[in-house]
């Protein structure tokens, strides 16, 4: 199905404002290409997260893991709208073996005082944005670095900052040999094409041009964009900078589909949070698509964890904190 002709089911039906204010901010959630590959549904006090068939890439992500890590960006992205909204989640993943797609149910159980990082990282939702392209300056602040770290942690997974630069370059050539293996693969590129528009063309789904670089925008960085033009649509986004930031691996204990949303949970608190501390963030999966390079990976770079998302982190303008974020504790 194409992405421009699909409809988005939602059942918002009249009632509580903050439950229908967590299922818009769901959609919010960063996920591949842009293709939003979620169902989120509102029954009564209750949402429900799932996965839309429709919407996987079946070249890229053929075992439905980063759409998984996907909808767990967005549960999560609906945890924190309804805390920040002063109602208590109570949140059942997988919850019924016969329905794989249902991902999880979030009922709202009643009212609860939001602390000062739920209202942190809820006033982040709408900064979030995905970096593509080199950054004009890295984090260069350890204390940052910890309190990304700590905020993966508090969803269950270990978010491991590369300090080694022989360790930062390789895993930047792994990137680029998945990277330039794809550019040549003619199935890969016809299932990207979906997704990408061109100047102009409406539509929320999928990767603007307005969002991408030109070619030669990227051609010596360090971490190879992903080709989403393929020489049909030009980017038109003016990436400035020279600077790769701090590279970084999200990984987690284990590698069943609940492994996979606790991920994209710890992803989105990981974004938000560097959102309102002015950090901003890329993603090269490229490697973690092809099996033998996740495995290898995962074996010498996570300590025999399950990576399940590659970030840069970097700043868009010379900014220590946001104040938000320098007021707050560290995730609980």
């Amino acid at each position: 199905m194409s992405p421009r002709a699909s409809a988005r089911p939602h059942n918002h039906s009249p009632g509580d404002p903050v439950l229908a204010a967590a299922v818009r901010a769901g959609e919010l959630a960063p996920s591949l290409h842009g293709t939003r590959p979620w169902r989120l549904g509102r029954e009564g006090d209750r949402i429900t997260v799932g996965t839309d068939p429709d919407r996987r890439l079946e070249i890229a992500d053929p075992d439905a893991r980063e759409q998984v890590i996907s909808c767990g960006a967005a549960l999560f992205t609906v945890i924190v709208t309804l805390r920040a909204g002063g109602r208590r989640p109570v949140v059942r993943e997988l919850p019924d073996p016969d329905r794989p797609g249902l991902l999880a149910e979030v009922t709202a159980a009643g009212a609860a005082e939001p602390s000062p990082n739920d209202r942190m990282l809820h006033e982040s939702i709408g900064l979030r944005r995905t970096h593509r392209g080199p950054f004009p300056f890295d984090v260069d602040d350890v204390r940052t670095v910890r309190t990304l770290a700590s905020a993966a942690a508090a969803e269950g997974a270990v978010l491991r900052p590369l300090g080694d630069e022989r360790l930062v370059r390789s895993l930047a050539g792994l990137v680029a040999a998945a990277e330039f293996l794809h550019r040549c693969e003619r199935d890969t590129g016809e299932e990207l094409d979906r997704w990408v528009r061109g100047p102009g063309r409406p539509g929320s789904d999928g990767v603007r041009a307005e969002d991408f670089p030109p070619p030669e925008r990227v051609a010596d960085a360090l971490f190879p964009e992903r080709d989403f033009g393929r020489g049909r649509v030009r980017g038109m986004l003016d990436a400035h900078g020279d600077v790769a930031g701090t590279a970084a691996l999200l990984s987690t204990a284990g590698d069943a589909r609940g492994d996979h949303l606790a991920a994209g949970r710890a992803l989105q608190r990981v974004l938000l949070t560097a959102a309102a501390g002015g950090v901003a963030s890329a993603f090269h999966t490229q490697p973690l698509e092809e099996p033998h390079l996740r495995a290898f990976i995962g074996e010498r770079l996570c300590e025999g964890g399950h990576p399940q998302m590659i970030l840069r982190l970097g700043r868009e303008a010379d900014a220590r904190s946001h104040p938000l974020f320098a007021s707050a504790a560290d995730p609980e």
